[in-house]
């Protein structure tokens, strides 16, 4: 980078240091509740970057590691003489978030920065130790933004480079971000360790209500064999009722698919579908709030609306995905209209439209790798399904083990 450019992101840094320190006073004060929330990372720049004095600091990140006025952290903290950055980790889809689902960019050179940037995707223990050993860091920080889900898996990059920090010996940061679709309950099954996958490491619900913060937290204290020397930033000013729209914070997807923060509020019931031959609406403009195939008629919509699930409605929909399954076709499904978040509940609609779907279409079939199964968490939901089993039955199944996890979940809340 030239010195003019660093120069110019170190003004920039400079103001928003400022910003977050001195808060909205300008703005209106019908803003001024909007702005309440300070992010992890606002918290360590307002700090003057005490936690990472003295370190070699790598950051794992995408392109939700950003600060209020839209500027990614690694170009903040690398205009920054009071950080010392020298390396960048790559999650799923990339750290500038280029790759599909199923991707990564691999090992290169940051051109905006000159920072070496590698790929984390899909490596664990060891193997992602040497990575963080060859990088010379002695800190990684993680900041990414994530939706509640257990099965987007940038939790679990969190889990997996907290243990890969321990077996380097590096001290691990986590920057805390809302969870988008608020924290207010743990919903859904909760992982059979027997089908523990990247979608999956640990036995947590399937919408855990937790912050990557709070998660860290519960990683470390109930799920490292060998904790790792954490430390966590936490937010100021969420509220665990708050949805991502009252934050005043920008969305950027943190997937090519997650393209918006109502798309966060169904993916834990409707990606689900991704186990099924049916379209979970990738390849459309709303991707998990559309599903179907071909064969589909009004029967569908029909059903599921029947069931009088609290704050959805379900209009038959037809479209043509540009990509993915059926990709080029024009299949009939359902949309999904939320209209009372406060009594959506994610989950329980996504076994609703999974069980009337299976018996309102005949072609409807479970993908032959029963990936149903490690998204659920066990054999549970398939088999019960496939047994005749209605939405109650199904979600009466799970209760018990949802019951003990929220048990242990509360130790590590720490936003009210």
């Amino acid at each position: 980078m030239s010195l003019s450019r660093r120069g110019l992101l170190a003004a920039g840094s400079a103001v928003g240091a400022l910003a977050a320190t001195a808060g909205a006073a300008p703005a209106a004060a019908a803003h001024q509740d909007r702005h309440r929330i300070r992010t992890g990372f606002e918290r360590l720049a307002a700090g003057g970057y005490a936690a990472l004095s003295g370190e070699r600091v790598g950051v794992v990140t995408n392109p939700t590691g950003i600060t209020r006025d839209v500027r990614h952290i690694v170009d903040v903290m690398h205009a920054d003489d009071r950080v010392n950055l020298v390396a960048v980790f790559g999650p799923e889809h990339g750290f500038r978030g280029t790759a599909q689902a199923g991707g990564s960019e691999g090992r290169y050179d940051d051109p905006a920065t000159g920072l070496p940037v590698y790929d984390t995707y899909l490596k664990s223990g060891q193997p992602l130790a040497d990575i963080f050993t060859a990088s010379g860091v002695d800190t990684v920080v993680f900041d990414i933004q994530d939706v509640g889900a257990r099965f987007y898996t940038y939790i679990w990059t969190l889990f997996d480079c907290m243990q890969a920090a321990e077996l380097a010996g590096k001290r691990f940061v986590v920057l805390d971000r809302p969870n988008p679709v608020t924290g207010r309950a743990a919903l859904g099954p909760v992982l059979d360790k027997a089908f523990a996958t990247f979608v999956g490491r640990e036995p947590i619900s399937q919408a855990h209500g937790m912050t990557v913060a709070e998660l860290a937290l519960l990683f470390n204290g109930e799920f490292l064999t060998r904790p790792v020397e954490l430390e966590t930033i936490a937010m100021t000013g969420w509220r665990r009722s708050d949805f991502y729209d009252g934050t005043g914070l920008p969305w950027v997807p943190p997937s090519p698919n997650m393209p918006t923060p109502e798309t966060a509020l169904v993916y834990s019931g409707t990606c689900l579908f991704e186990g099924t031959n049916l379209s979970e609406g990738r390849g459309t403009t709303r991707p998990f709030e559309l599903l179907g195939a071909e064969g589909i008629g009004p029967a569908w919509a029909d059903a599921a609306n029947a069931l009088g699930l609290p704050g959805v409605r379900f209009r038959e929909a037809y479209f043509a995905p540009t990509f993915s399954k059926w990709q080029g076709k024009t299949i009939g499904g359902v949309q999904l209209h939320v209209h009372d978040r406060e009594s959506y509940d994610p989950v329980r609609t996504g076994i609703g439209l999974l069980v009337t779907a299976r018996r309102s279409w005949s072609g409807f079939a479970w993908r032959a790798d029963n990936w149903i199964d490690k998204l659920t968490g066990s054999a549970k939901v398939r088999t019960l399904i496939d047994a005749g089993a209605g939405t109650d039955e199904v979600v009466g199944a799970w209760q018990d083990e949802l019951a003990a996890f929220r048990a242990m979940r509360r130790e590590y809340l720490r936003h009210r």
